[in-house]
């Protein structure tokens, strides 16, 4: 079984999980709040990992919402008082991965989860947090090596947390986790594993091993994304998109661009955020087209795009194959809440590292093309 060492301890094969009694023990954590959500426990991933966990007996939070959210957070910390926690599990994909992060930075620091945002430069206070493990059940986020949180706060405006004291003690990745997803899902995270390599490719900032990283996402993504789809239960396409999510969050270093800088406002309509994040690639890599020549060449020869198509183009070829819509307003999206939506993308963390300057005049002009 491969061990890692990139920004934290890393397990990753089939049968990972086997070894979480013995990590829990191996931190000292006597008491850990297992965070996961009511699908994984009917999928019995959930009894999979209590049964792992022995000789250790998690207390189980199950409540997390697709966008984790403040409420859920409080929820645990009760949890996590009452009894008695030491420690916190991640079970699941970004959402319980993002809210166990909190859990992590709240015991450990107290006070309001908006003293943390990272606009208000509330992340720079962010020192050690309680002890995490983090397993993902998903190819998509990355976010179980990833330094940041993202959570909507009790008005329903989204926060996010940035600070590498945030990135778990030890990732266990086993691709049998993620055999039960559903094709859908399986397109959905996978595209946001695929985006993460992209825009950090294209990322004005200069970071080379993480932009190898990411390219190295990318190929793999676009090679067995579409298979994953396809059959599920293909052992070698499961390994290689946990692969391409856990290289997409290692890249991350090197920050996104203006994609997720749109997904994040558009995330408070309670959407998806890799189906967002489908839709809106193709149309920030045509705004972006000429400011990062260098990376579309490397991006291109990655996904092995045919001489002479437009790398937009063919990734709007790319999402509808593999399932997942192109358009905005497939998902609902009332075009008057776009004005909005372009002001809170224009100030966005992420969009200072969009490979182009764009500013909200520019993103409501993206926005409304991808309506379609």
């Amino acid at each position: 079984m491969p061990t890692i060492n990139y920004l934290t301890r890393i397990e990753f094969d089939f049968g990972a999980i086997a070894g979480l009694g013995a990590e829990i023990e191996r931190m000292g954590v006597k008491r850990p709040l297992l965070v996961t959500d009511r699908g994984i426990a009917d999928a019995g991933i959930l009894q999979r990992a209590l049964d792992a966990a022995a000789p250790s007996r998690p207390i189980v939070y199950d409540g997390t919402t697709e966008n984790p959210t403040e409420q859920s957070l409080l929820d645990c910390l009760d949890i996590w008082n009452d009894k008695g926690c030491d420690g916190v599990i991640a079970l699941g994909g970004g959402s319980p991965i993002d809210l166990a992060k909190a859990v992590a930075l709240l015991t450990s620091h107290g006070g309001s989860l908006a003293n943390y945002n990272v606009k208000t430069g509330g992340s720079a206070k962010i020192g050690k947090v309680s002890p995490q493990i983090a397993i993902p059940t998903a190819a998509g986020t990355g976010a179980e090596v990833g330094r940041a949180c993202v959570m909507s706060l009790l008005d329903g405006s989204k926060m996010v947390a940035v600070n590498l004291n945030m990135v778990a003690d030890l990732v266990i990745c086993d691709p049998e986790l993620t055999h039960s997803l559903p094709p859908r899902l399986t397109a959905a995270t996978g595209i946001d594993a695929l985006s993460h390599g992209v825009e950090t490719c294209c990322s004005s900032l200069d970071n080379p091993p993480a932009a190898a990283i990411g390219l190295e996402a990318v190929r793999r993504a676009a090679r067995w994304l579409p298979v994953a789809v396809e059959n599920g239960a293909d052992r070698t396409a499961r390994w290689e998109m946990m692969m391409a999510s856990l290289m997409g969050g290692m890249c991350l270093q090197k920050a996104l661009g203006g994609a997720h800088a749109m997904a994040t406002p558009l995330g408070e309509l309670h959407l998806h955020h890799g189906t967002l994040i489908g839709i809106l690639l193709p149309h920030i890599l045509r705004f972006n087209k000429g400011y990062a020549d260098a990376a579309y060449g490397d991006l291109a020869d990655a996904m092995k795009v045919p001489a002479g198509v437009e790398l937009d183009d063919w990734m709007t070829r790319f999402v509808a194959d593999i399932g997942l819509p192109t358009g905005l307003s497939a998902l609902g999206v009332d075009e008057a809440l776009l004005p909005a939506i372009a002001e809170k993308a224009a100030k966005d963390h992420l969009s200072a590292t969009n490979p182009r300057s764009a500013d909200a005049s520019d993103y409501l002009t993206i926005l409304r093309g991808a309506m379609a």
